[in-house]
């Protein structure tokens, strides 16, 4: 069964000058279609203004389609009764974990969902504990929010999310704020949530590097979905991507430029360990 499907869904927003007069629209997302199944870990990618968040905020609600629909576990986003099952079945994790992060100590604001929810107390920090554990935060569960690294709030926003027991959560570019370090840390959690918890994961990044290990990655330019594939499909096409503005990983592009050098190298190379066993294969035979 579908997590997250959507038919033919276009955004308009209404520009205004400061008088409150109308300037002008602007078609944000453009015909957009996709079926997202229960379990994936799908990636969307583009560069900045391509609409890849504003696709994402349709998927739990905070805004409606002007146009298509959007359904979430088989509701429609349109379903005003259906909004409180829509956004506790889709969690939404945004850039800065500061924004999200309302507890004085840790395991506090983790259960701060739960307890809005009417979860009995008991459960609450039953789901706390496990949260904090999941993404590797049971630690600093005493802990005060301020004293933690970015990256560290960054997973502490996440557990927040978990502890409603999600079936699908939605990060919307959740490391653009963080240091390498944050990135790989946030990553790690994400990664594990999708494959230990069976959680669905839907990572809006412009980060090359973070969706190399998708099931299925969307690219998007100007609204619309203008590829879709595995990792190594996309990357595969390095000058149609540069045609979209966007940047491929390091050791794709190295292995793009020795192809074009005129080394026998596959298509769509996503690792350094994938690299260098293709250069020991080459080496080996003797070319």
């Amino acid at each position: 069964m579908s997590m997250i499907k959507a038919d033919r869904v276009a955004f308009e927003y209404i520009r205004r000058d400061e008088e409150g007069n109308v300037e002008g629209i602007t078609r944000a997302v453009d015909d957009v279609n996709l079926d997202i199944a229960k379990g994936e870990f799908i990636a969307i990618l583009g560069h900045n203004g391509s609409g890849k968040s504003t696709l994402a905020k349709h998927m739990n609600a905070i805004l409606y389609p002007t146009e298509g629909t959007v359904w979430v576990d088989g509701k429609d986003t349109a379903d005003e009764k259906a909004l409180w099952d829509i956004r506790q079945n889709a969690g939404m994790v945004f850039q800065n974990p500061d924004n999200q992060i309302i507890g004085q100590i840790v395991e506090e604001d983790v259960g701060f969902g739960p307890e809005n929810m009417g979860v009995p107390t008991k459960e609450i920090w039953e789901r706390v504990e496990e949260s904090l554990k999941a993404v590797g935060m049971y630690e600093y569960r005493k802990s005060s929010p301020n004293k933690l690294s970015g990256g560290q709030k960054q997973r502490v926003s996440i557990a927040g999310v978990i502890a409603m027991h999600p079936q699908c959560i939605i990060l919307d570019e959740p490391t653009a704020m963080l240091d390498p370090s944050g990135r790989k840390e946030v990553l790690r959690a994400v990664r594990a949530l999708n494959d230990v918890e069976k959680i669905t994961v839907i990572l809006i990044t412009h980060y090359m590097e973070e969706v190399i290990h998708a099931d299925r990655v969307f690219v998007m330019d100007k609204g619309r979905i203008e590829m879709q594939g595995t990792p190594k499909e996309i990357f595969s096409e390095v000058e149609r991507l540069k045609s979209l503005r966007l940047d491929v990983p390091q050791v794709t592009l190295l292995a793009h430029e020795l192809q074009k050098k005129g080394l026998p190298l596959p298509k769509g190379i996503l690792t350094k360990e994938e690299l260098i066993q293709e250069m020991t294969r080459l080496y080996g035979s003797g070319k």
